[in-house]
């Protein structure tokens, strides 16, 4: 049950890692197509959007395999400037 548990985490990790260069790849083909809105522009469109789809793909099934795909997520989200802000907390008054 634990492997199934962590292989699902994993897949979710996956799909958000593949989400961010497709989501850019659909904004900048949106914008090629609405600025155009010709055959032309609707291809270009759809090829960077493809092209958003699979430097995805590549890059979360590289973080899958190297060091799994949560362990990538919070080390991205990790901060380690904050991580002792409370510490340092002083407050003067002038």
């Amino acid at each position: 049950m634990k492997n199934l548990f962590e292989f699902v985490i994993e897949i979710i990790g996956w799909v958000r890692i593949l989400l961010s260069p497709l989501l850019i790849g659909l904004a900048i083909g949106t914008i090629i197509y609405l600025s155009t809105k010709n055959n032309t522009g609707l291809a270009m469109g759809i090829i960077i959007s493809v092209a958003g789809l699979l430097f995805g793909i590549v890059i979360a099934t590289k973080a899958w395999k190297k060091q799994g795909t949560m362990n990538h997520l919070s080390k991205l989200g990790s901060t380690p400037e904050l991580d002792h802000l409370e510490e340092d907390k002083t407050v003067t008054i002038n």
